[in-house]
């Protein structure tokens, strides 16, 4: 009798299961029919695990849930299986590799990856710190391939099926070639074994992601509609005179007015000399000679009563380890900071070739402070030192100048990337 998993046909943990049955000669099938979010949902489902988590293996025993407990579960049915290797050292090792794929890669990839697909909340230092995380366990991997073809031994164990289901997901969504060449022995691992016979029956074809999986919204559960009532037949049609309500009764049946939208303070101040757009303009059509036009023509126009400078330096540069990262943190702030584009001129700056990678900003805002509407809602704010610029000092003039200008090298370092709000 085979034995029956329940999950879907692209769940990385049921590969666990499924690769190891492969190598050990167990059946075991795949339910029919699976629908995630409806089969798990079942009461029979729910028998076998109350937290409704897939993969669930049904036994003749009974059910076995938690996707590691059940690869250990079908690979101790061939009696002294490969797979756990041939000496009590092994097998210790095997377990090892086990517990370092859950803690440091699987866990780490989920912390990127999930708040991103919307389960949970996208806090960018969150996002560092597990990168960090995942950086320094696949350094510590990659330090072990090295020297060894396999993580225990001269062939696949289930260690190796567990590492490379966990690595998986990764590298289908988030784990993009610009991060893996940083770790070229796990690289070789992972496509050495998605490519053996037994993964790629599962597996199938497996392809990289080519980009980093943009931020999505936070999933909401979808509420049920609400029934239409249906018309019976001999209803009373109601009288006229019982749609004619007072108007204190129908308040809460008809739409409110729409209110005028309330006019935003900067644009109350007294007019300025510096027309922003002018500037924007000039700045994205001077293609040459841009200190002699662009730069010239900033300060010819900048009106020091109705504009202010700010220079920004972000609080946790040595978080910056990983470039791409960094680069999408810079991108954004950017864009959360749309809100302000009527009123704000923008540069940041990424700094250094080889990590930690420094971030650093130069923002032109309308009034003499950085607007209370954008300190209040967008939240990277926060994450930088915010420093008004004094314009009768010629160093701060300048910085201003170069930052507006790319200049590189920018203070004795290389520039990595610069990005214009406007």
């Amino acid at each position: 009798m085979a034995l029956v998993l329940h999950a879907g046909n692209s769940n990385k943990n049921a590969f666990k299961s499924l690769i190891a049955a492969a190598y050990s000669g167990v059946p075991v099938e795949l339910v029919k029919n699976f629908e995630m979010g409806v089969s798990n949902k079942t009461p029979e489902f729910l028998k076998m695990n109350p937290l409704g988590k897939v993969p669930v293996l049904e036994t003749p025993d009974g059910p076995i849930f938690e996707s590691n407990a059940i690869a250990r579960y079908v690979t101790r049915l061939k009696s002294d299986n490969p797979l756990y290797g041939s000496s009590l050292i092994e097998y210790a090792h095997i377990e090892q590799w086990i517990d370092f794929a859950a803690t440091e890669i699987d866990t780490n990839i989920g912390r990127w990856l999930y708040p991103r697909l919307g389960f949970g909340p996208y806090l960018p230092p969150a996002e560092e710190a597990a990168i960090s995380a995942l950086k320094r366990a696949l350094g510590a991997l990659n330090t072990h391939l090295a020297s060894n073809t396999y993580l225990v031994g001269h062939s696949v164990t289930l260690a190796d099926i567990i590492m490379t289901c966990n690595l998986y997901l990764g590298f289908i969504r988030v784990l993009t070639k610009t991060f893996t060449s940083e770790f070229p022995h796990v690289e070789r691992y992972f496509w050495t074994m998605v490519n053996q016979p037994n993964f790629h029956k599962i597996m199938g074809e497996v392809k990289q992601a080519e980009a980093v999986i943009p931020v999505q919204s936070a999933r909401k559960p979808s509420q049920p509609k609400e029934p239409v009532k249906p018309k019976t037949k001999n209803e009373p049609k109601k009288e006229a005179k019982e749609h004619a309500k007072p108007k204190a009764e129908d308040a809460d049946e008809e739409e409110e007015a729409p209110k005028p939208k309330p006019k935003n303070p900067l644009d109350l101040l007294p007019p300025s000399k510096m027309i922003l757009d002018e500037w924007k303009r000039l700045y994205s059509n001077t293609k040459t000679n841009f200190r002699e036009v662009a730069i010239k023509g900033f300060w010819d126009m900048y009106d020091p009563e109705g504009y202010s400078l700010w220079f920004c330096d972000y609080k946790y540069n040595d978080e910056n380890t990983v470039s791409f990262v960094t680069l999408n943190k810079v991108g954004g702030f950017l864009q959360r900071m749309d809100l302000a584009r009527k009123y704000a001129f923008g540069k940041m700056l990424v700094i250094g070739s080889e990590p930690p990678f420094k971030v650093k900003g130069l923002w032109l805002f309308r009034g003499q402070e950085i607007p209370q509407f954008v300190m209040e809602e967008c939240y990277d704010m926060e994450l930088y030192e915010w420093t008004k610029v004094d314009i009768s000092d010629e160093a701060q003039k300048e910085r201003v100048s170069q930052m507006i200008e790319d200049q590189e090298p920018f203070e004795g370092e290389a520039l990595l990337d610069a990005k214009c709000f406007k």
